[in-house]
């Protein structure tokens, strides 16, 4: 048996959904209720099949019916990050040409709902109010709990950053047939990973991202029963799968790194006989982490490599991974290849440009010579890594091709927040770099150059992050920030950054 509906038919008393620590659950019979709901509700609002909706709501129940409403009435949704300024969601909202867009309490753009209300697009609330913006709630209360008449299959319309730090839709055609008919992808990973009825999956990151997101949907689908961490608490994890016999889990390196510090009375406290796969990806794991993962949770770490895209894959279990260590595994329903800059495929042991050659169409949104960018002439294509395949066909990443930092499985931007610093007018030049940090893998620094060399204080440091923090966010501000007298840079001007990342590194 396969898809919510027909789980909710079945057992509609079963657990579809528990959330920690709050301790909020909702049944597949509730789940399905509610989705309809949201689905006559964005129907009232006046979406039809091929328009979008934009989510911008926190872990919580109603992020998992607006997503099932939007599926089962052929609309796009846009997962939005909670962390995105007003402005980053108006970009988004424009690009998407989304028509709605749903925010929750504890979103960032949700402290300035004078802002959502210029956005140009009906703004729903949940938990927040404002005069002239719509209450979600009340807009849901409002509705028939019963299957909308014109049902048809929906779809995510995720966003997946440039270099230039503007994001990029990533635009998949609608699927075809009944709204409740096998989805080959979660199928897919259902299988790949063992899941069924009785399964119980946590996850501890934000839905908003793909990957959560994704898994969500293959766990409700499934039937099993999904887990979801309002926050990321190390110890309040190991409680939840020892207390709710958790048998499958996702994470990023970064939270291995917060599990891995806890004391060892905690870690060896809790039961986790039941957990059968620990997931992880997002960003790379460094070797040693992963290694005291396995030493202590076992052999049942299993890692995929992939992109918001979906142009390829890759998956390596614990056994493989200790015989390979480092890798991120052999390619899934695709082929890798690694290309030298001429294009020219090279040999074993070689790095270069990764591409993969596999039958998953896309387009970034409104941008054809994106979408040429990271195709080759074979018509493979890159997530913008590099890396090298070993004579086994285990494929090892090395670096990125640009200089994005990937902070607790985070693309940052440098160019997009060196552009807010020299809006600063105590600043005269600015970089943002990544450096090696233990937990985070990288944390943004800024290193600054002042107009005068006398303001560089620590009150100056923190003034400089409090400005960024009011027009990018808490998410994209440096963690912090080195005074330079002068930049290396290059006859002509242009900035010798890998010079300034060794300085720092």
């Amino acid at each position: 048996m396969y898809h919510v509906s027909r789980f909710a038919a079945a057992t509609p008393d079963r657990v579809a959904a528990t959330f920690i620590p709050s301790g909020r659950t909702i049944t597949f019979g509730a789940l399905e209720a509610q989705a309809n709901q949201a689905a006559h509700a964005l129907r009232t609002l006046g979406l039809k099949r091929g328009d979008c909706v934009g989510i911008s709501i926190t872990n919580r129940p109603e992020f998992l019916t607006v997503m099932l409403g939007a599926q089962r009435i052929g609309l796009y949704y846009v997962l939005l990050s909670t962390k995105l300024s007003v402005d980053d969601l108006a970009y988004v909202v424009a690009d998407s040409k989304a028509k709605v867009i749903i925010v929750s309490r504890g979103c960032f753009a949700a402290e300035t709902p004078e802002g959502l209300a210029r956005l140009g697009v009906k703004v729903c609330l949940l938990d927040i109010a404002q005069d002239g913006l719509d209450d979600w709630a009340e807009l849901v209360a409002a509705q028939s709990s019963s299957l909308p008449a014109d049902v048809s299959r929906g779809r995510d319309l995720l966003y997946s950053s440039g270099s230039t730090g503007r994001p990029k839709g990533i635009l998949k055609g609608l699927p075809e047939g009944a709204f409740d008919a096998l989805d080959p992808v979660n199928m897919g990973a259902a299988a790949a990973y063992g899941f069924g009825a009785s399964s119980v999956m946590l996850s501890p990151c934000p839905l908003y991202h793909a990957a959560p997101h994704r898994f969500a949907n293959v766990t409700l689908h499934a039937g099993a029963m999904l887990v979801v961490a309002e926050t990321f608490d190390p110890e309040a994890c190991l409680k939840a799968i020892e207390a709710l016999r958790v048998t499958h889990s996702l994470w990023v390196p970064t939270m291995f790194h917060r599990m891995l510090q806890l004391p060892d009375d905690v870690r060896g406290a809790y039961d986790l006989s039941t957990h059968r796969h620990a997931v992880h990806g997002a960003a790379p794991c460094p070797v040693h982490v992963k290694q005291r993962m396995i030493d202590w949770w076992g052999p049942i770490i299993d890692e995929y490599y992939s992109g918001s895209e979906g142009v390829g894959s890759t998956n390596i279990s614990s056994a493989e991974w200790l015989v390979h260590p480092g890798s991120v595994g052999r390619p899934h329903d695709c082929a890798v290849h690694v290309l030298g800059p001429d294009g020219v495929e090279l040999p074993v042991g070689e790095i270069g440009d990764i591409y993969f050659e596999s039958n998953h169409a896309f387009e970034y949104l409104g941008d054809a010579q994106k979408t040429g960018q990271i195709t080759s002439v074979e018509g493979w294509r890159t997530f913008g890594d590099i890396g090298y395949v070993d004579a086994d066909g285990y494929l090892y990443l090395t670096d990125r091709r640009h200089f994005t930092i990937i902070s607790g499985g985070v693309n940052l931007y440098p160019q997009e927040i060196e552009s807010v610093l020299l809006e600063h007018e105590a600043i005269k030049d600015a970089a943002v770099i990544g450096v090696p940090n233990e937990e985070f893998g990288q944390v943004a620094l800024a290193v600054v150059e002042l107009v005068d060399p006398a303001q560089a204080t620590e009150e100056m440091k923190a003034a400089i992050r409090s400005f960024v923090r009011a027009r990018l966010g808490p998410i994209k501000t440096p963690k912090a920030v080195e005074f330079e007298a002068d930049f290396p840079r290059h006859a002509t001007g242009k900035l010798y950054k890998r010079e300034l990342i060794a300085r720092y590194s």
